[in-house]
């Protein structure tokens, strides 16, 4: 897994912490979806999270973790396998601290990971079955892909480049 430095856009940094020497790490104690997964879980083998940061006091202003995949998984428990080509980005964890801030969050992680990695082609949640977790991705542009018996899979069908190039030409 490559290591991200960040992207600057808008003011505020776009980072993909891959290790466990991020201070932003300190942060994943706010999850208040998966509070139980341990940090070492989230930012190791294909897994990463990303966060949106405001670059003046260097603080989240949204975090979501990301796992690569090459299946859509109904649990927490199949995001442990390893995968060695994935084609999926599972987001299964997201929260913010200002308004707007999570999906500002997805739509530039997404945009990101279809850059640095050109085999994701699908971008699912493994959301809780809450009516909030509904809510936020129905409003932000998701479908729902499939329900499980104790999570939701929300697909993103973002667009591609040449989708993006063509409807600015």
């Amino acid at each position: 897994m490559p290591t991200f430095v960040g992207i600057f856009i808008n003011s505020n940094m776009l980072t993909f912490i891959t290790d466990l020497t991020s201070p932003l790490l300190e942060f994943i104690k706010d999850d208040p979806v998966r509070p139980d997964i341990p940090v070492e879980f989230r930012v190791s083998g294909n897994r990463f999270v990303s966060s949106i940061v405001d670059d003046e006091n260097n603080t989240p202003r949204a975090m979501v973790c990301v796992s690569l995949q090459d299946t859509i998984p109904k649990s927490v428990d199949e995001l442990m396998s390893a995968v060695c080509a994935p084609t999926a980005a599972i987001f299964y964890t997201i929260w913010s601290y200002a308004p707007g801030a999570g999906a500002e969050l997805l739509r530039r992680t997404v945009s990101e990971i279809q850059e640095q990695f050109p085999s994701i082609e699908r971008f699912v949640t493994l959301s809780p079955k809450t009516e909030m977790a509904r809510r936020f991705h129905l409003k932000n542009g998701a479908e729902i892909f499939r329900e499980n018996e104790s999570t939701v899979n929300y697909e993103y069908h973002p667009l591609v480049q040449h989708e993006i190039l063509d409807k600015h030409v």
